[in-house]
């Protein structure tokens, strides 16, 4: 008998998204928190708390029998607020925290329950939003290495040291 290959680890997915989005914005410092390239985006802050936001919104959408809240005037507000990467930063450090903490404590059977029924995943796994929120993050990684360059430093690849 074969042995078995252990389970799939969707944690470490996350600490990979972690570790790419935080190195690619490196270059990024509290002096950049309120740049922005037009009036109408988000700040460097802003994105930053944004991702921190739409992980807990995965987490949260995946644990409420009502699924995923769309209110997303609502989440919007809340960033209108954030202007310090400092801050934004700390908000991304606890929300993967907690995204890790929540993948960690279910057990394969757990993942792979259906989402809530809803327009966002609905019915789909449970593990699929792991998938979603690196996804996310980095499309979010890609727009905050664009305001990098358009402040006229060089990002690092995200993939290596």
């Amino acid at each position: 008998m074969s042995p078995q290959p252990p389970p799939y680890d969707f944690a470490n997915q996350l600490l990979a998204s972690k570790d790419f989005i935080e190195r690619s914005t490196r270059v990024l410092d509290e002096a950049d928190s309120e740049f922005r390239p037009q009036q109408a985006m988000m700040t460097v802050a802003q994105q930053v708390a944004h991702t921190a936001q739409t992980l807990d919104w995965f987490i949260e959408g995946a644990s409420r029998s009502e699924g995923f809240d769309l209110d997303f005037e609502a989440h919007a507000k809340a960033l209108a607020g954030v202007t310090s990467l400092a801050a934004a930063r700390q908000m991304l450090e606890t929300a993967y925290a907690n995204a890790i903490e929540f993948i960690r404590s279910r057990s394969p059977e757990d993942l792979a329950q259906p989402l809530p029924p809803g327009p966002v995943m609905g019915a789909q796994p449970i593990s699929d939003i792991v998938w979603a929120m690196v996804e996310h993050t980095a499309h979010h990684r890609g727009a905050l290495t664009v305001y990098s360059r358009l402040l006229g430093k060089v990002p690092p690849m995200p993939y290596g040291g």
